[in-house]
């Protein structure tokens, strides 16, 4: 499985979050992507006890079970750190009956934490045989254990908070009884005419600072009315209608202590009547609330904000958030900002310079304000880089660009990951200093970590989406995102009734270039060439790498001229000298398009059609072709033939002809090329130059040139048994994919068991000796030692280095046939043969010419010295049965004659 495709399929499991299919879909498709027998995922709690959430067992969800931790492997993981057994796991842990049920060979577990770090429980993957993982493995757990623990705490908090709420509501009713008994301050105020206040109890002063007698013989209602009837017109308004209703009344309010400190009172009393039915005084009783109140509003708070946010997509959820904590905090303005260093692209390092922060949220006054960007380092909020969490009161005016007007407090809460990296902020802004500082902190406090949460989570997700969506080595788009990129952009075509252009680009010697200087090499090369062509994207093109040096560009509103101008800047930008070190490249391009609906209607038929065109354009010399609808034919014709040729080679379906090669000073036979044939029912007589090239292509070189060395030994055994032998050597070509073979020479030994050595000569042209030369010393050298004669064919047309052709074991030169056709007419052409045939004496090496047509020809080259010929001057291929009729009197009976 592909990082894309596990990427997408662990993707895929995560958007259960929040269903109660989440956990046996995580289990499930990590089964699949680890390519594991077994997987869990359990919570663990204070006993030391394992409770599995979800179990994926051999293809099937399993019921879920408990057990205890100790004696497992399970025991090494909980709360410390990933453990990996890669075998021998029932021998490790004998005491684990689970292990022996599985079946288990090997173990790995990750342990599962809460967003403050708390242990959870653990995930764990096991598999019937040893087991061992690369990077990508290891990232694919982080990120389910990441997700699996939030998915945990997520479930964990929701029972907490049906919990919480049961016990707040059996709270309230014990309250109401509770509250009559504990210390407090008790009052009682006559219904006189001015309702005189009598009764304080002692402790009075411990509530409010004032002593006792300072609060007599007040006229008020309530004893909130008493302290700030300013304050609490409400609080009075309640006393009396609770009065006028004969019903007891029950208030909550904020103080003013004597001290100056603000706190939550709850008042309650009722009126005592008389027997008239009037009022003869009211009597209560005031208790501190402080913390259960705070506690409640903090509570109620989270609450709000919690049922008020509706959405985790986008940046509507920060939206939300910081609308919502605006308006309960009572702030003036709210901003939520994400570190630069959260955004950056996955794996980029380095110094960015200052603490930057962009805002993804900014409320004042109650309405949405424009994003910017901000250093934290000189800003107002810059001590939030030394401490999480701060309280700014009464400082200098701080002025926030797009809001307007200027704030005097402050609140900042750090918004962290669990690996404690700083990813963001959230800050409230208060143009008068706030009196609920406390408050707001604590909810801050909580929500920060959901905030921190969700950016931790996003950071996953683009991760997921840049794996699966982008090339690891170039950071374009891949084959699996430009693919969807070529329908999308289709389907606009289509509604526009405008052209779409698809050009695939193919690096020309990038194979040759990787191979000599290595991967790491040729990876930098393909940055440096996706830079360039992404710098050379135009307006609304979209860009990707397919595969190895393969890329794609599709083209919007593709008239003729903007096709035109796109290839060219492609070519451009490819074709100018690349730089690497201290080596200079220079690269061609090959460049393949199709048009829509020119050329293909639906995307992948588009697709194949740019793919052909692409076949083509590598065969040609300016590297750009358009493709035409007799492409596809050839290319079906090319699909047929490999097909056939496959099967011809399979079933032996082939031909040997033989041409002969003479000595050029008596004109007496000195051996044979063998040459192979094939004759289909439908074509008639295919031609070597059209099937040979299509079967190094297709990969079928090797089977078709070890069938006619096979092949080949039976003839010259055949002959053999009727008492024919041929004079000198039988030569056989070799293709560069079988020279490739460092075992070369064992290899052609079993195919011509049965022969002697010096009855073969192989063939290799010039041009494939170059490849490797040192290889090419090597093999020619173990050829040379197994009794093999060998030929360089094609000679003149490869670039051989006079050095490297003193080392290779080669007995003789082939002059290529088109030196040898214009030599009586190009002066030019006669040097070069004169050349090679001297530079072939002074080597000690035989020289045979090819494609000897006439008798001038035949005499030219013995006064030159060449040895040997062939040619149709000489005959033409024949077949074996041919062959041996044409040459009978000059092939030498050897059989011995009885004694």
């Amino acid at each position: 499985m592909t990082a894309e495709q596990a990427f997408r399929l662990l993707a895929d499991g995560m958007s259960r979050a929040g269903t109660e299919a989440f956990f046996t879909t995580l289990v499930e498709h990590l089964a699949t992507i680890l390519d594991v027998d077994h997987a869990l995922i359990a919570r663990v709690d204070g006993d030391h006890q394992a409770h599995t959430l979800a179990v994926w067992s051999l293809g099937a969800c399993r019921p879920n079970l408990s057990y205890d931790l100790a004696g497992t492997p399970c025991e090494t993981v909980n709360g410390q750190h990933p453990c990996l057994y890669s075998c021998n796991i029932q021998q490790r842990f004998p005491d684990d009956a689970l292990l022996g049920e599985l079946n288990a060979e090997s173990y790995l577990g990750v342990p599962l934490f809460a967003l403050d770090g708390r242990p959870l429980g653990l995930l764990s993957v096991l598999k019937n045989t040893p087991m061992a993982f690369s990077g990508l493995e290891e990232e694919i757990l982080h990120i389910a254990a990441a997700q699996a623990g939030a998915e945990m705490e997520r479930a964990q908090a929701t029972l907490a908070l049906r919990d919480s709420e049961a016990y707040a509501r059996e709270s309230e009713r014990r309250l109401d009884t509770l509250l009559n008994h504990l210390p407090g301050m008790a009052y009682r105020c006559l219904n006189d005419c001015d309702w005189t206040m009598l009764v304080v109890s002692q402790g009075a002063e411990a509530l409010t600072g004032y002593a006792p007698e300072a609060l007599l013989h007040n006229r008020e209602v309530s004893y909130a009315s008493l302290i700030h009837p300013p304050d609490q017109p409400k609080v009075g308004e309640a006393v009396a209608t609770a009065v006028a209703q004969r019903a007891p009344f029950r208030v909550i309010y904020r103080l003013r202590t004597a001290s100056g400190q603000l706190r939550w009172m709850l008042e309650q009393g009722q009126a005592i009547y008389l027997a008239e039915g009037g009022v003869r005084c009211l009597e209560g009783f005031v208790t501190d609330i402080t913390e259960q109140h705070e506690a409640q509003r903090v509570q109620d708070a989270v609450a709000r904000v919690a049922s008020a946010i509706t959405t985790r997509i986008g940046d509507d959820y920060f939206h939300q958030l910081a609308r919502n904590l605006t308006s309960i905090l009572e702030a003036d303005a709210g901003i939520i900002a994400i570190s630069d260093s959260a955004q950056r692209p996955w794996g980029e390092t380095g110094d960015h310079g200052p603490r930057r922060f962009s805002t993804v949220s900014v409320f004042a006054d109650g309405r949405r304000r424009n994003d910017y960007t901000f250093d934290l380092s000189g800003s107002p909020f810059e001590s939030l880089d030394e401490v999480p969490e701060v309280v700014a009161h009464d400082q200098s005016l701080v002025w926030l660009p797009g809001i307007g007007g200027h704030f005097t407090a402050w609140i900042g809460r750090r918004l962290e990951t669990t690996r404690e990296e700083t990813v963001g902020v959230i800050l409230l802004l208060y143009r008068e200093p706030p009196d609920t500082n406390a408050f707001a902190t604590s909810v801050l406090r909580i929500l920060s970590t959901g905030a921190a949460a969700e950016i931790e989570r996003r950071q996953d997700h683009r991760r997921m989406r840049q794996l699966a969506y982008f090339d690891g080595t170039t950071g374009l788009a891949n084959r699996v995102r430009f693919m969807e990129d070529l329908h999308q952009m289709r389907q606009a075509a289509e509604r526009a009734q405008a052209p779409l252009a698809l050009l695939l680009l193919d690096l020309r010697r990038f194979k040759e270039i990787n191979d000599l200087h290595g991967h790491q090499l040729g990876d930098q090369l393909l940055a440096t060439i996706a830079g360039r062509l992404q710098r050379a994207v135009g307006q609304g093109e979209a860009l990707a790498r397919l595969s190895g040096d393969e890329f794609a560009l599709l083209v919007p509103d593709a008239t003729t001229e903007v096709v035109e101008e796109s290839v060219a800047r492609m070519s451009e930008a490819i074709g100018r000298p690349i730089y690497l070190g201290r080596r200079t490249f220079y690269l061609k391009v090959s460049i393949g398009l199709a048009r829509y609906p020119q050329d293909a209607l639906a995307p992948g038929e588009l697709f194949k059609a740019a793919s052909i065109a692409l076949y083509h354009a590598k065969q040609e010399d300016d590297g750009v072709c358009p493709f035409s609808a007799s492409m596809t034919q050839a290319l079906e014709r090319r699909q047929q033939m490999t097909e056939r040729l496959e099967h011809a080679i399979a079933e032996e379906a082939l031909t040997l002809h033989f041409q002969p090669q003479v000595d050029l000073h008596d004109g007496r036979l000195t051996g044979a090329e063998v040459l192979c044939r094939w004759h289909v029912k439908e074509w008639g007589w295919v031609s070597p130059g059209e099937f040979i090239p299509l079967a190094e292509e297709r990969g079928l070189i090797r089977p078709l040139g070890e069938w006619v060395l096979r092949q080949a030994t039976r003839q010259l055994l055949a002959w053999r048994e009727a008492g024919l032998t041929l004079p000198g050597r039988l030569s056989i070509n070799i293709s560069a994919q079988q020279f490739a073979d460092p075992r070369l020479a064992e290899r052609i030994g079993m195919l011509t068991d049965g022969l002697p050595a010096s009855a073969i000569a192989l063939e290799l042209t010039e041009s494939d000796f170059m490849r490797d030369p040192e290889q090419a010393v090597a093999t020619t050298r173990a050829l040379s030692l197994a009794g093999f004669t060998l030929s360089i064919d094609d000679f003149g047309t490869g670039y051989s280095s006079l050095a490297y052709l003193r080392r290779f074991a080669a007995d003789a030169l082939k002059i290529d046939i088109s030196f040898v056709r214009h030599m009586l007419e190009s002066q030019h052409d006669r040097t070069i043969v004169e050349t090679i045939i001297a530079m072939a004496q002074a080597l000690g090496m035989k020289t045979v010419a090819e494609g000897v047509e006439s008798a001038e020809q035949a005499a030219a080259l013995a006064d030159m010295g060449c040895d040997e010929a062939q040619g149709f001057h000489f005959g033409r291929p024949l077949s074996a049965e041919a062959f041996a009729e044409r040459w009978s009197d000059q092939l030498q009976d050897h059989r011995e004659e009885p004694s």
